[in-house]
């Protein structure tokens, strides 16, 4: 089965899955209840927001009452897993071995002990643990 990519979230996009995220399961009035300062929308934004979260396949959704009640369709860890596991794919696809030399060397300059981790990450996987 092939794994689902993921795009990265819009800002109003990301804001609206964090109040999911920590909230669910949650309606349109809800979320737009609990977003303040720069993030303040009008309630049909963010209505029309989740929806299109909806059917990009984040959010799930069910009847209640007249509103729909949402919560998130994978977990942010699992979001956020996935749609590094693109962006890695789609950059090693394009730059090959010109990427993995670019990756290490920006884990290096971040924080060396990164070295020590990815070399455990690449021993587990030659072992087939994942």
């Amino acid at each position: 089965m092939k794994k689902r990519t993921w795009e990265p979230l819009g800002t109003l996009e990301a804001a609206v899955m964090h109040v999911v995220w920590t909230h669910s399961p949650v309606t349109a009035r809800e979320v737009c209840d609990r977003m303040t300062g720069p993030e303040e929308r009008a309630y049909t934004t963010i209505m029309t927001t989740m929806d299109r979260l909806h059917r990009k396949g984040l959010l799930l959704r069910e009847k209640d009452g007249l509103a729909w009640r949402y919560a998130p369709a994978l977990t942010r860890a699992a979001f956020e897993k996935a749609l590094a596991d693109g962006l890695a794919t789609g950059i090693l696809q394009a730059h090959g071995e010109l990427a993995l030399s670019a990756f290490v060397d920006a884990a290096a300059e971040l924080d060396e002990s990164l070295l020590d981790r990815l070399t455990q990450l690449i021993a587990q996987r030659r072992k087939g643990n994942t």
